[in-house]
């Protein structure tokens, strides 16, 4: 949150209770918090075929093309990150994963689809905690690149 208020993004707070045993952590947010599924965005870790990490937010009932990814990233291949460097990389708890914020932070590529939504949510930083922004001031206060990164 820090970070958001840092780079000047207006945004609300959204809490919801965190259920550690539910299939999909975004769905699961999206449902406690009562609002479409496609407006709660999910940060995924992944590792380009360099080896560097980025970061990808997709809606929360999404799934990620790691394919789009690594051609908008310029890479050539690109794979999930194992959830403790994930951890080490961002300095937050898996299901807890902001965009913002992170401990070393990763070049961001954020779904097209955020342009047709007048507001998105994205992690805030913890478990339950969710931030709910201007699809456009979320990417450029992230730096993101906008861009189509979900599979068929």
């Amino acid at each position: 949150m820090r970070a958001a208020e840092a780079a000047g993004l207006d945004f609300r707070l959204l809490e919801y209770d965190y259920d550690p045993d539910a299939d999909s952590v975004g769905l699961q947010a999206a449902a406690a918090m009562g609002i479409p599924a496609a407006r709660v965005f999910k940060t995924l870790v992944c590792v380009l075929d360099g080896g560097e990490m980025v970061c990808a937010a997709i809606p929360s009932d999404a799934r990620l093309s790691l394919k789009a990814l690594a051609v908008a990233a310029g890479a050539k291949r690109a794979e999930m990150s194992d959830p403790a460097k994930a951890e080490r990389s961002t300095g937050y708890v898996v299901g807890g994963i902001s965009p913002f914020g992170q401990r070393k932070r990763l070049r961001c590529f954020l779904d097209a689809s955020a342009a047709t939504h007048a507001e998105i949510v994205v992690n805030g930083g913890r478990r339950g905690l969710q931030m709910a922004a201007a699809p456009g001031a979320v990417a450029a206060a992230l730096e993101a690149v906008l861009c189509p990164l979900q599979s068929e």
